[in-house]
């Protein structure tokens, strides 16, 4: 029968290799699914003039010190061709 300490190292060795491959496993999957870049979508002149607008509103906030943000609303029903909510939210949230 094998002594109770040798056993215990085997165990804790056994534990330590599971884990490394789980990490690397894990690592691999990762990297492997990674979102691929989205590709660049153009802004309408409306949009970008709308955006540019705020990007004023904010700047000029900012100077007299009256806050660090800004409730926006789209000015045309949701879902028309001039809804300019997904650049809106894009442009603001970083997404650029």
């Amino acid at each position: 029968m094998p002594e109770p300490i040798r056993m215990n190292r085997r165990w804790v060795a056994a534990w330590a290799v599971l884990c490394a491959a789980g990490l690397a496993a894990t690592a691999l999957l990762n990297a492997s699914s990674a979102p691929a870049p989205q590709p660049e979508k153009s802004v309408s002149a409306e949009c970008a003039e709308r955006i540019a607008d705020i990007e004023t509103q904010l700047a000029k906030a900012k100077q007299e010190g009256k806050g660090d943000g800004m409730l926006v609303f789209s000015r045309v029903p949701v879902g028309t061709e001039d809804d300019c909510r997904d650049d809106l939210r894009n442009h603001f949230r970083g997404d650029q």
